[in-house]
């Protein structure tokens, strides 16, 4: 009987588990999505690593996120968009005046370093008009240091992944030789442009050449460099100024629609700065809204792009898909 009920016990063993004496092994977890923030997430700043601009191959996506009108000591609004910019990865971009009000040294570290400084490291800035309130925009340069490229240019570029990215300046009787055609800026742009060997650009200045905004009229002073942009088949242009966001069809540097090889403008003064009306709508506005802070991420592959605009707490957000010319 006894060895009846041990041959029993053995075969049951080799049923169930080989009788390897070791536990089965646990199978592998699988792989889980990234989960994505939501546009009107509950702000918290944090602290974000730093991703150096040129960390993405050619053939990897890269993510830029940003707006303009940024910091100011007597508001909560750039606190807001400083978390969004924060859990966001990628490259940050500012779109001028970055510091209120005059962009000073003590404003960049008490009124930005506090909100969007805490991602200075991943940070490539525009220069905006308020920055001159300083002299040199000395406070601008010393902040950002070579992340804001030449001293006393405000002009640079670089590359994001797949794409090419132009800063200019916009405060074009300020920068030495104006934004004229023929001036050193407008050289070097059409040069820059020339240069790179990426299908898709992306340009980034202050002062917006195309925008219903009723406080700052169009910067018609800016239109020879947006010419030189859309001869070359840049894909996009980001501006600020007026405190506002607001999207554009495809255009060519005179207004005119163009779907085929037409520049798409964004305004996005929406980084902290108090918000500002409409007047009448411009030719090719297709969205517009002045009620809610926040920014915009751009999702750049290499034959396209992804926009969405994020939300600091408001309902409204935007997003659209487009492809390089």
């Amino acid at each position: 009987m006894p060895l009846r009920r041990a041959a029993a016990v053995a075969l049951l063993c080799l049923l169930l588990t080989g009788c390897s004496g070791e536990p089965p092994a646990r199978p592998a977890p699988s792989a889980l999505p990234t989960p994505s923030v939501p546009a009107n997430a509950p702000a918290s700043v944090s602290s974000a690593p730093s991703v150096p601009s040129g960390s993405a191959s050619s053939e990897e996506k890269a993510v830029l996120v940003g707006a303009g009108d940024i910091a100011t000591c007597d508001g909560s609004a750039d606190s807001r968009t400083a978390a969004l910019v924060s859990r966001t990865p990628g490259i940050v971009f500012t779109l001028g005046d970055n510091a209120y009000g005059s962009g000073s040294e003590r404003e960049f570290a008490g009124c930005y370093g506090p909100t969007w400084g805490r991602v200075k490291a991943r940070t490539r800035p525009v220069i905006g008009n308020h920055e001159y309130l300083t002299k040199g925009a000395a406070g601008y340069f010393d902040y950002f240091g070579a992340a804001a490229g030449p001293r006393g240019k405000g002009y640079y570029s670089y590359d994001a992944g797949a794409w090419h990215v132009v800063v200019l300046n916009s405060n074009c009787g300020t920068v030495p030789g104006g934004c004229r055609t023929g001036s050193a800026q407008q050289r070097w742009l059409r040069a820059d442009l020339a240069a790179t060997r990426a299908r898709c650009t992306v340009a980034m200045m202050h002062h917006p050449l195309f925008t219903s905004g009723a406080t700052h009229p169009p910067a018609t002073e800016t239109r020879p460099l947006v010419r030189t942009l859309t001869d070359a088949g840049v894909e996009l242009l980001l501006t600020g100024h007026n405190h506002v966001y607001e999207r554009f069809a495809p255009q060519d540097a005179d207004g005119r629609a163009d779907p085929e090889r037409g520049i798409r403008a964004f305004v996005v003064g929406t980084g902290g700065g108090p918000l500002y009306p409409f007047g009448r709508p411009a030719p090719n506005s297709q969205v517009r809204d002045n009620r809610t802070y926040g920014v915009l991420r751009l999702t750049l592959a290499p034959a396209g792009y992804r926009w969405a605009f994020l939300s600091a707490g408001g309902r409204f957000t935007d997003a659209g898909t487009g492809t390089c010319h």
